[in-house]
């Protein structure tokens, strides 16, 4: 009894003690129904003892060698487990003892470990593992197809075999630093292969930490990527290289001259930079096409980048335009035979096919450094419009940046700008001044004359502004202006019961646009009505003479419109009587210089009377401008003379002052009774002008001191001679004649005496005698005047 009593206790002791193991036990009957499971068995299979007792043990049951199996708990939760199979006994009946491992955490750190095997093998990153020494324990087949060294040569070793020698003991300092205090280094380097040859690599270095923090080992992790090093430098050289020339660009260009000026600070030597431009080469893409123009272009650009020196650059920074930047030098002057080798370079002609492809440059040159400081942008402006200097002195040259002439181009553009607002925000104006027929008094049209009302300056007259855009497309723009307010104010007037033909004046670079033509009949298709005979263009005799041939077809054209010419200034232009002979103008417009000083000088009443002739020869009109003075209405009207505007006409007016003008407007008496005087009386008047210019000499000598003293003798001056020839022979039977010869003979009294005070320095009776001079000369030629005039 106490046998059975100590195996029932043993029994009880040694199920506790299955009970409280902490893998699966199981015990089956001889049918494999489970009889007995502990608590690490129900947990394995995710349900309780309860459930699982008297349950059918659904995995195969074989003694012997262990075998692994999953087990699906009810949530589907998948549990590897090792089971082992022995047969026993429990409770005296003869049972299966089945226990199960969990060994799903093993099975995963094995997977894990597969598959960071693999990736270590099958990886396209070359992987170095090295102990805390930076001594190599195991690299992958990348690793060492990469750098070329095979696995049983890079064991035991350092990297630093791998040293390219391009980064310096700061790199590897820096690397170590970030690798001992933040366990990690990442960045760029350039290594070298077992063979020699140097390549970039993308890498990463992690230190992998025991628990107490110390370093157990760096892993390394790395790709080649010389194959996006040389894409992406080839991407550099397109975006900083011209695709033609192969030169380096604007960028690039800015980048090197930059560079250079940091060099010649460091130095403490000089720079130049020159701008050049080709002349000539737009006539030659013009001309040849632009495959041509393309080859021009690569041929000059290799000459100059190998005539410039080796620390020297050449960029092309857009169509035509190239920047050197000369170094190194001690004077600004150095550069001098450089830019004649420039020069030299853009003007040889160029081969192609059977034509000889011929340009030049401007080059604009500045240095560095300056009493300013300034930038590569600074430089490169400066350069530019030096450049543009050279271009308007006459091509083919260089010119030096100028300081002072450069403030000038710039107040230039200011000022351009600023009348480029004008014309946008309404500040100019037409003022009209009549032309007229002095004699008959008629009111044959008005001239055009703009003004601008400046803000601040109040009113501005054309030689204010009009030099300054003579040569600037914004001329253009203000000449289609002018027409369209004169046509304009043409119909206003029209509407109001005035009838008045105006005349415009055209500047040259307006009349040489090819569109001219056609722009004109558009402004007057925009006023139908107005008729093209109200409207009269002047161009001024220089401007013609550039190009008489294009301006006599415009001429032409214009006349078939029905619209005047007229060639204004005549006269200043060394026009030759061919040219004007071309021009098929309707009228000459005699300069106002002519008349200025017609009194004093007898050469300008020469050309008056020519002029006049010519006119007639021609069968043209003939108008004169600048008649300020009464006196000079009466000598024109002498020389034949009839139309006419001046001062003493009427005033420029705006156009709303007109109607009331021309309502008003009478000539003076003196003219609608003068006549043409007869030819042969024309060199008498040019006699007593000379004589009155005479008269001039002597004031001048006795204000000067300096002049010679003009001729005394009353019988060897021109008027003397003349009394003694012309004058008796046609005017010896006229009363008046023995009058003019006794006031020739007082003028000369008064001359010699005039002189004789200067010597002896009686300047207040010299002031007396000079206005008696003066008064006594304009008698004789209210005289001689009236002589020839027939009036007695």
């Amino acid at each position: 009894m106490n046998v059975e009593k100590k195996v029932r206790q043993y029994e009880s002791d040694w199920q506790r003690l299955v009970a409280a193991l902490s893998y699966g036990v199981f015990v089956l009957d001889g049918e494999g129904v489970i009889i007995f499971a502990n608590d690490a068995a129900a947990d394995l299979f995710g349900r309780s003892i309860t459930e699982l007792i008297g349950t059918p043990f659904s995995f195969p049951i074989v003694s012997g060698t262990p075998s692994e199996i999953s087990v699906i708990q009810p949530n589907n939760i998948i549990v590897k487990a090792e089971m082992s199979v022995a047969l026993g006994a429990w409770e005296g009946e003869d049972a299966w003892l089945v226990s199960m491992h969990n060994i799903t955490e093993r099975k995963l750190a094995e997977e894990k470990l597969k598959q960071a095997a693999s990736v270590f093998e099958y990886a396209q990153e070359g992987i170095v593992i090295t102990d805390p020494d930076a001594i190599v324990l195991e690299v992958n087949d990348t690793f060492c197809r990469i750098t070329g060294f095979p696995r049983h040569e890079i064991l035991g070793k350092n990297p630093r075999i791998l040293a390219s020698g391009r980064h310096g003991k700061d790199f590897y300092r820096e690397m170590w630093r970030s690798l001992l205090e933040e366990k990690c280094w990442r960045g760029e380097i350039w290594n070298r292969r077992k063979d020699g040859m140097i390549y970039p690599e993308n890498m990463t270095i992690s230190a992998v930490c025991n628990d107490d923090g110390s370093t157990s080992h760096y892993i390394g992790l790395f790709s080649d990527i010389s194959e996006q090093k040389a894409h992406q430098d080839e991407l550099e050289y397109i975006a900083h290289h011209d695709p033609l020339t192969d030169l380096p660009n604007r960028t690039l260009s800015v980048d090197r001259l930059q560079m250079a000026i940091a060099q010649s600070s460091r130095h403490r030597r000089q720079l130049a930079v020159a701008y050049i431009d080709l002349d000539g080469f737009k006539d030659i893409n013009d001309r040849y096409g632009h495959a041509a123009g393309d080859y021009l272009l690569t041929v000059v650009a290799k000459r100059m980048r190998d005539t410039l020196r080796s620390g020297d650059s050449i960029g092309r920074i857009g169509g035509d335009e190239f920047v050197a930047v000369l170094i190194d030098l001690c004077e600004a002057t150095d550069c001098v035979p450089l830019l004649d080798r420039l020069l030299d370079c853009a003007s040889r002609p160029v081969p192609l096919d059977d034509h000889m492809l011929k340009v030049s440059a401007s080059i604009g040159v500045t240095t560095y450094p300056q009493k300013a400081e300034v930038d590569a942008d600074q430089l490169l402006r400066q350069a530019d419009r030096a450049m543009y200097q050279a271009k308007l002195i006459g091509k083919n040259r260089f010119q030096f940046f100028d300081e002072q002439q450069d403030r000038g181009i710039r107040e230039h553009h200011e000022i351009i700008e600023a009348l480029r607002r004008a014309l946008i925000q309404n500040e100019f104006q037409l003022y009209y001044q009549p032309k007229v027929n002095m004699r008959t008094g008629e009111v044959v049209g008005v001239e055009a004359l703009i003004r601008r009302h400046h803000p601040t300056q109040g009113l501005e007259f054309p030689s204010q502004f009009l030099p300054i855009i003579e040569t600037h497309p914004l001329s253009i723009d203000l000449g289609e202006w002018v027409v369209e307010s004169a046509l304009t104010q043409i119909e206003s007037w029209q509407s109001n019961g005035l009838n008045m033909a105006v005349s415009i004046n055209i500047g040259a670079l307006h009349l040489q646009q090819s569109d001219f033509i056609q722009r004109i009949q558009e402004l007057l298709a925009s006023h139908p009505a107005v008729r093209p005979q109200s409207l009269e263009v002047e161009i001024l005799e220089s401007s013609a003479l550039e190009d008489v041939s294009h301006v006599s077809n415009v001429i032409t054209a214009c006349d078939e419109l029905g619209i005047r010419f007229a060639l204004d200034d005549f006269g200043t232009g060394f026009s030759s009587l061919s040219y004007v002979k071309r021009l098929p103008v309707d009228l000459l417009k005699v300069d106002r210089s002519f008349l200025r000083d017609v009194f004093d000088n007898p050469e300008d009443l020469v050309i008056l009377g020519a002029v006049h002739d010519l006119a007639r020869a021609l069968d043209r009109e003939v108008i004169a401008e600048g008649v300020e003075t009464v006196e000079r209405g009466v000598l024109l009207l002498q020389l034949g003379y009839e139309l006419a505007q001046g001062y003493a006409i009427a005033h420029p007016m705006p156009a709303e002052k007109l109607p009331d003008w021309v309502a008003a407007w009478q000539p003076d008496p003196s003219w609608c009774r003068q006549q043409r005087i007869d030819r042969e009386d024309v060199p008498t008047l040019i006699a007593a002008v000379e004589h009155r210019a005479w008269v001039k000499e002597i004031e001048r000598h006795i204000q000067n001191g300096e002049d010679s003293v003009p001729q005394l003798d009353e019988t060897a001056c021109r008027f003397g001679r003349w009394l003694k020839s012309t004058g008796e022979d046609r005017y010896a039977s006229n009363s008046s004649f023995e009058e003019i010869k006794q006031l020739h003979h007082e003028i000369h009294v008064i001359a010699n005496h005039v002189v004789n005070l200067h010597l002896n320095d009686e300047t207040i009776m010299v002031e007396n005698q000079i206005e008696k001079l003066h008064e006594t000369s304009a008698r004789l030629f209210s005289m001689v005047s009236s002589l020839v005039q027939g009036v007695d």
